[in-house]
């Protein structure tokens, strides 16, 4: 069977990493590094890094099958320079970058979300903005090129008080992304880029993981245990429950939805030392957040009351 990529070597399990993360430690040198949010199949990524091989490139994206093409296309190019990295960028900002520790970013073709009801969920934002700007160094720059003019006029609105000096113009095809092929080959020869210097700082500390509380019961009765689910700011579901006499342990599968973070991993019910311990599952990659915390608590509310 033909392997999908070549080598996981420039993968980073950021979940695993302690916070903030020590990048002169990820690419065994100190130099400048440049950030790319959602670098799609890879192409522009590689061509940067052999472009500049005195650089460190970070590639963010979402979904495993970018990250699984963009390794094997890191590991034919032969660069060293590139890690990568599977997370919504925003929940990796707040969370192991510290203030000024980018040199620069780019954002090239990213959804333009166009209907009016899925507007919230376009990245570049005035809190967006902010974060960006708190994590790039003094005079550092945010490249964003775009197909959709009304995207491009939506982020211009979202600038002020972002500490951003704007400069844009229309540009021809020069990045070869799978987007930027797609929109020339239906018609589309000219794009709207932006490049914002940044011209004042915005101070936004590193958002720290909690020291998760876990539980210890008398009893548990996995026949009538239905814990509840909650909603509003933190959103709590529990999916399944599994419970496995013999080993005297119950399985709670929890999804947790916080800010732009959804968490879905296993609580684990376990009789130990005649007490029952209730805590996340090993195994389980999860960032320590209020939204974890209270699932834990509704485990628990449910099995002691």
């Amino acid at each position: 069977m033909k392997s999908p990529y070549l080598s996981l070597n420039p993968f980073i399990p950021w979940m695993k990493e302690k916070h903030p993360v020590e990048w002169p430690k990820k690419f065994g040198r100190s130099a400048e590094l440049e950030v790319e949010i959602g670098f799609g199949l890879g192409d522009f990524l590689v061509q940067q890094a052999q472009a500049h091989p005195e650089k460190d490139f970070l590639g963010i994206e979402l979904g495993w099958v970018f990250i699984r093409r963009a390794l094997r296309k890191i590991a034919l190019a032969g660069v060293k320079n590139v890690r990568v990295m599977q997370a919504d960028v925003r929940v990796a900002l707040e969370r192991i970058f510290l203030e000024k520790s980018l040199r620069s970013a780019c954002s090239l073709f990213p959804c333009p979300w166009p209907k009016k009801k899925h507007v919230k969920f376009r990245l570049f934002s005035h809190a967006f903005l902010k974060l960006i700007n708190s994590r790039i160094a003094d005079d550092g720059e945010v490249l964003i090129v775009t197909d959709s003019r009304s995207y491009f006029e939506w982020i211009l609105s979202q600038l002020s008080g972002t500490g951003f000096e704007a400069r844009s113009k229309m540009v021809s095809p020069r990045f070869s992304t799978k987007y930027e092929r797609k929109w020339y080959a239906s018609g589309q020869e000219k794009f709207y880029e932006l490049r914002l210097t940044k011209r004042k700082h915005i101070k936004i500390p590193l958002k720290e993981d909690m020291r998760l509380i876990t539980y210890r019961v008398d009893r548990f009765d996995p026949e009538h245990f239905d814990p509840p689910k909650r909603r509003g700011q933190i959103m709590v579901e529990f999916k399944e429950t599994l419970y496995d006499p013999k080993q005297q342990k119950g399985m709670v599968r929890s999804v947790v939805g916080e800010d732009n973070l959804v968490q879905d991993f296993w609580i684990e019910i376990v009789r130990k030392e005649k007490l029952w311990h209730i805590r996340p599952a090993k195994g389980c990659s999860i960032i320590p957040t209020a939204g974890i915390q209270r699932a834990l608590d509704l485990v628990y509310d449910s099995t002691s009351g």
